[in-house]
């Protein structure tokens, strides 16, 4: 089947017009929210699974609730090329983070035009990447790698359900997630299209991004605990301001992001206690999250931000406590598969921008079980994470187009 410039355009407005479908539903009503097994991930796999037997695909829910579509290869036992993305969103979410990798994998398949290769192909739309629900990232892909411990089933959410009942109220069996993880020794590679959620790309003036790494990632909670007091009658030489503590710490954190190249540093929430208006402040709770591509140097960024944290608490005469909540080494691409997505951009016109990722995916997870790399298309405006989140056709075209030409250098790569 060799496809025009109409059809590969048909196929990128099909993913986009899929994409805009997903993204109408939600647990909240005016916008985007989907999390981990809500009642609208439901209509998302009935969607999806529709859209995958059109294309001839088997389709299963793992039991963590993850949908995948087999398309098979030219033999039963062929081994795999895995493709996807998650999902889940965060709150007030826009339409294309996640979705797209899901909408344009499908639209890779849909170009072959039953065409069965040397390889067989697996999309998976993972059921959690965003950690929203229950306060941990990458459900759906560690059930894949092997890597979901037991101790997650015990977590969570705001209303105290846990993992576990919220994947039996799904229909879903827990025990059952063991059998999620896939063999090794059937799979070749993951490819994740995702969207670059910052602005490089854009100010470039490039459509795609070849992704060489995922940066590692430290999550911490830290606190400082002083004394609340009267705002009226505590003289300010006499405060002990956990606030006024926690803004000092702050502006610390961004100065020494600022002096390290590749290093990013973000205080994201931020809670005062009591909580008053006229009530100093007796404790501050906030979220630490540090990422940089070399881990040794964010381990370091990490002790000297707490370092500097117990410095100010002591000048001022308060507490500290802090807790790692979360760590993930940095993650390189696979060179083999960046080298043939090298070759497609090249074959197809387009230039090869080499980038790093900033933000955690499933391809960093999923880089445990097999050579793993993803595709970025621009974002104007670099926006994410924001209901005006937005994608170009031509970009979705172009990433189409590079993923076919890919898939096709594997297939013949693996003879």
């Amino acid at each position: 089947m060799n496809l025009s410039d109409t059809d590969f355009s048909q196929l990128a407005q099909e993913a986009l017009e899929r994409c805009l479908a997903l993204g109408r539903l939600s647990e909240e009503a005016g916008r985007l929210t989907r999390t981990f097994l809500s009642p609208p991930m439901r209509e998302v796999h009935r969607l999806l699974t529709a859209w995958m037997q059109e294309l001839g695909m088997a389709v299963r829910v793992d039991a963590v609730g993850n949908l995948i579509g087999r398309y098979p290869g030219q033999t039963p036992d062929a081994p795999a090329l895995l493709m996807g993305s998650h999902v889940d969103t965060v709150r007030d979410a826009g339409r294309f983070d996640g979705l797209l990798g899901v909408t344009l994998a499908l639209a890779v398949v849909k170009a072959l035009g039953g065409r069965r290769l040397s390889l067989a192909i697996e999309v998976i739309a993972f059921s959690e990447e965003e950690g929203v629900r229950f306060g941990v990232p990458f459900l759906g892909s560690k059930a894949i790698v092997g890597r979901f411990e037991p101790a997650l089933l015990k977590l969570q959410d705001a209303e105290g359900q846990t993992v576990e009942a919220a994947i039996r109220a799904f229909g879903l069996e827990p025990a059952q997630i063991p059998q999620a993880a896939y063999d090794p020794a059937f799979v070749k590679g993951f490819l994740e299209f995702h969207i670059e959620q910052g602005p490089v790309l854009e100010a470039l003036g490039y459509p795609l991004g070849l992704v060489e790494g995922i940066v590692g990632q430290s999550r911490l909670e830290v606190a400082f605990r002083g004394q609340a007091g009267h705002a009226g009658t505590a003289p300010m030489h006499l405060r002990k301001d956990a606030l006024a503590g926690a803004a000092e710490w702050i502006t610390l954190v961004e100065r020494e992001a600022r002096e390290e190249p590749g290093l990013v540093a973000t205080v994201g929430m931020i809670t005062a206690l009591p909580g008053a208006a006229n009530v100093i402040p007796g404790e501050v709770q906030m979220s630490l999250d540090v990422r940089h591509l070399e881990d040794d140097t964010r381990s370091q960024a990490v002790a000297n931000l707490i370092t500097r944290a117990q410095q100010v608490a002591q000048r001022r005469g308060l507490e500290l406590g802090y807790q790692t909540l979360y760590e993930q080494p940095a993650v390189p691409c696979d060179p083999g598969l960046n080298r043939l997505l090298a070759q497609a951009l090249e074959a197809q016109g387009y230039p090869v921008h080499r980038m790093v990722s900033g933000a955690g995916h499933d391809a960093m997870v999923m880089a445990a079980l097999c050579p793993a790399t993803m595709l970025f298309l621009r974002s104007p405006g670099g926006l994410s994470h924001h209901p005006e989140e937005s994608v170009w056709p031509q970009d979705v075209e172009a990433a189409l187009r590079v993923g076919l030409d890919f898939l096709h250098r594997l297939a013949a790569h693996l003879g």
